[in-house]
């Protein structure tokens, strides 16, 4: 009894201690698992705390050379598009990065400083700024992809993110022209090795697809193949293919039965179209004009007008404050009259009047001509802000100054307005008096039309940023200290639509300009009224 008690004892032992045994080499796997998830955490973090370390060194470097010309940094196109961009995108998903850990510090002060972050909607105009740079300038998206463009101080460089953004940024437009563009070189760069998170599939998904709406179904098709090899179960591409091939085989049988009678009307077609164009004396498009203009093609000046254009010194009739101190004039163009008068504002009169400015601008408006209000417009992109005579003594004397050069009263001109044109900032063509069906453009002020124009540069600008008159081809560009001054109306109060211009598009630097709209009241003995209504 005893032993087999004992034998009991020890089986149930057995079973006790296999039982324990077994439970905690379950709890030793379990351990086990628990330190190698404890490493992947680690090891995580470590990537984690990696990544941000090599995003910390490299804004840190940047934000260095930045703050160190920060006009000179955003001037540069790429520069203020990545600038948004960072801000915008990519400092949240640094953000979602940590949250994944504590960092109640970073994540408080971060969350702080978000209320002042740019927007989508910046982000976007930022894109859409290098898009009409790149229509403007004709430039190739791998010119701006790579930074080299003329005139640049700190050459930036676009990832396969940046372009394959732009690219999104368009196709959201059904802008299916420069979505091609764009994803057309975020596919370039992957080809050329460049890693990315952005895959090939997926460029290629929106590549083809905006070649396909722009009707090109064979480069639509071709892509859609190369897609397949990478990805032969992508639905979408499956069924694109067996719809561009069906698209393109109808395509074919047609042209093939239309070939026939298109040769009948091809002569006619192009007799019709050499009429057209000798009927039409000027066919080509004001935008067209506008942008060969801020090219410097199509400047209208012949040698024999040149001829004309003079250098001189001017005193406006032995103006008293003039007599000591003649200005520099040039004739820019003929006609119109367009002058410019050289170092006519000192750099310390620049930095007051901006100084005085910065804090104030705001988005340039412009003059509804239904309501005569000022109101913002989508083909006015700049910031501005007025500044009166009586806030500082320097715009006092700027204000005098031109009424000595001009002869024209101030006290019925517009206070001076100073406005700041980034990157792809830009004024499309206007005039800036009201027209005969604008009648109340100018009610509110109770001064009259805008009888001329003073504008003043205070800037260089690197590249682009002209005034172009698209009427008669001309072109002026932006020089430091110096001033531009034209009438827009002639002596009779009629309008000079020959003066209708534009603001060109700064492609690389930082455009400031101030300007002074003078106003017909008060100019009646100045500049007398002629019985010709063109009269000059």
């Amino acid at each position: 009894m005893n032993s087999g008690r004992h034998a009991r004892s020890l089986f149930w032992l057995f079973l006790i201690t296999s039982s324990i045994n077994c439970h905690m080499t379950d709890l030793l796997y379990t351990e086990k698992d628990l330190v190698t998830s404890l490493k992947d955490y680690i090891r995580a973090e470590e990537s984690k705390l990696e990544q941000v370390k090599r995003w910390a060194d490299r804004l840190d470097t940047l934000t260095s050379t930045a703050v160190e010309d920060p006009e000179g940094f955003l001037g540069h196109p790429v520069n203020a598009f990545k600038l948004m961009k960072r801000l915008n995108t990519e400092w949240g998903d640094l953000e979602n990065l940590v949250l994944k850990d504590t960092a109640d510090g970073f994540i408080s002060n971060l969350t702080i400083q978000r209320q002042y972050f740019p927007t989508d909607e910046d982000q976007t105009g930022a894109a859409k700024a290098l898009l009409r740079l790149q229509d403007t300038y004709q430039l190739d998206s791998n010119t701006i992809s790579t930074g080299n463009l003329p005139g640049v101080r700190y050459k930036s460089s676009m990832t396969v993110e940046d372009c394959y953004e732009l690219g999104k940024i368009a196709y959201s437009d059904v802008d299916y022209y420069h979505t091609e563009l764009w994803m057309a070189q975020a596919l370039r760069q992957l080809d050329q090795g460049e890693e990315s998170a952005i895959d090939k599939v997926t460029v290629i998904d929106y590549l083809s697809y905006a070649i396909y709406q722009q009707g090109e179904l064979e480069r639509a098709l071709e892509l859609t193949k190369r897609l397949l090899k990478l990805d032969p179960t992508h639905q979408r591409a499956n069924g694109n293919l067996k719809y561009f091939e069906f698209q393109l085989e109808k395509q074919r049988k047609e042209e093939a039965s239309a070939q026939e009678e298109e040769q009948k009307h091809v002569k006619s077609q192009i007799e019709k179209r050499e009429a057209q164009r000798k009927r039409s004396k000027d066919p080509l498009p004001e935008r067209k004009k506008y942008e060969q203009l801020c090219r410097g093609e199509g400047v209208k000046m012949t040698p024999r007008r040149q001829s004309r254009l003079f250098c001189r010194y001017y005193d406006n009739r032995h103006n008293p404050r003039l007599l000591l101190g003649p200005v520099k004039v040039e004739d820019e163009w003929d006609r119109p009259h367009i002058v410019r008068y050289h170092d006519i504002i000192s750099d310390s009169e620049i930095e007051k009047v901006k100084e005085l400015a910065k804090p104030r601008l705001r988005r340039a408006t412009v003059h509804d001509p239904i309501t005569g209000e000022l109101t913002t417009a989508q083909y006015r992109v700049s910031k501005s802000a007025w500044l009166t005579a009586y806030e500082h003594p320097t715009i006092e004397k700027i204000n005098r100054r031109i009424q000595d050069i001009t002869g024209l009263d101030m006290d019925t001109a517009e206070e001076l307005q100073v406005a700041n044109y980034g990157v792809g900032g830009q004024y499309e063509p206007h005039f800036d008096f009201g027209r005969k069906d604008e009648p109340d453009a100018f009610k509110e002020l109770g001064t009259g039309n805008r009888i001329a124009t003073w504008l003043f540069y205070m800037s260089d600008v690197s590249a682009g940023g002209g005034t172009v008159f698209t009427d008669v081809g001309a072109a002026v560009l932006p020089k430091k200290g110096s001033a531009v001054f034209w009438y827009n109306l002639f002596p009779s109060g009629e309008g000079d639509y020959s003066t209708r211009h534009a603001a060109c598009p700064v492609l690389v630097g930082n455009k400031w300009v101030s300007n002074k709209w003078i106003h017909e009241r008060g100019q009646e003995f100045r500049r007398p009224c002629a019985l010709e209504e063109a009269a000059l």
